[in-house]
């Protein structure tokens, strides 16, 4: 299947308490870039995460973001000092004994004491929130991939009908081409007619001036090879990506036959169709620069 590099995809999900979103997008590039923006306390995932998108996409530049909401569980754990809140109770005990006092203490008092109680940060399970965003990353690649594929198939029914349409102007410089010599023949023959005031022509030296006139404009070398591109580019478009990169090559080869039949032509009609092949052959480029 022939993928876009331009896609977008989601995935929500849960893991140690945690939720998670996960959004990537994707526009063109020449190469893989990938982004991959987190939060603090979760950096320790982005490699993770860049190896799921490795697996899944070779051109493009990828960005993904990555938001965590807290859940009813948050993650802060109390912790009470007992060694403190021990010397706190021993000393309070001893201060009342030596000064004949009520050495009664209340749980609640003896916590509103500095530092008996301290709220921490639960630490995360890395192994786990590892794997969890890995897996989240797969789900939003698979909505991802399905947009991409959407968009690819577009891309490969516009290239496929302009292939025709290159075809069927292939065909038509082909027709055309021995139109040209013909053409030309002609106006030798009236102009050497002119000049010699004379209808006794030299037929060798026409036939001769003709045929150096054909070789010089023969194009049916850059025609048979545009046939071949034709067909390498059919090929390429079932053969599914990544392929973007020699699609690109291909259709350089493409413009390079068509310039070179430009150059040769000196035909009216035949620079007509070298600028309608040229004109389809860039609107191929540009939907080549989509195609992963």
């Amino acid at each position: 299947m022939i993928m876009s590099m331009t896609g977008y995809g989601s995935a929500k999900g849960s893991c140690c308490g945690l939720n998670l979103s996960l959004e990537l997008k994707s526009v063109n590039n020449r190469y893989l870039d990938c982004s991959v923006r987190l939060p603090r306390n979760l950096l320790f995932a982005e490699e993770a995460v860049k190896a799921a998108v490795q697996k899944h996409i070779s051109r493009g530049k990828v960005d993904v973001f990555v938001n965590l909401e807290r859940t009813e569980s948050d993650d802060v754990v109390v912790r009470v000092n007992q060694t403190l809140a021990r010397g706190y109770a021993e000393a309070i005990r001893s201060a009342a004994a030596a000064l004949d006092l009520n050495g009664a203490i209340a749980a609640i008092e003896l916590c509103r004491y500095p530092d008996v109680l301290s709220v921490e940060k639960r630490e995360l399970d890395q192994d786990a929130l590892r794997e969890g965003l890995q897996t989240l990353t797969e789900t939003a690649l698979s909505d991802f991939d399905a947009m991409r594929g959407r968009e690819g198939e577009r891309l490969r029914t516009d290239v496929a009908s302009r292939l025709d349409t290159i075809e069927a102007l292939v065909g038509e410089v082909e027709t055309r081409s021995p139109e040209t010599v013909k053409a030309y023949r002609e106006r030798l023959y009236q102009k050497m007619c002119e000049v010699l005031e004379s209808k006794t022509i030299d037929e060798q030296r026409i036939l001769l001036e003709a045929g150096i006139f054909a070789d010089k404009v023969a194009v049916d070398e850059e025609t048979v090879r545009l046939r071949s591109h034709i067909n390498q580019l059919r090929g390429m478009l079932e053969t599914g990506s990544p392929i973007g990169r020699k699609m690109d090559f291909l259709v350089q080869e493409f413009n390079r036959e068509a310039n070179t039949i430009g150059s040769k032509c000196s035909d009216s009609a035949v620079t007509k169709l070298v600028i309608e092949l040229k004109s389809e052959i860039e609107k191929i480029r540009e939907q080549v620069q989509n195609i992963e």
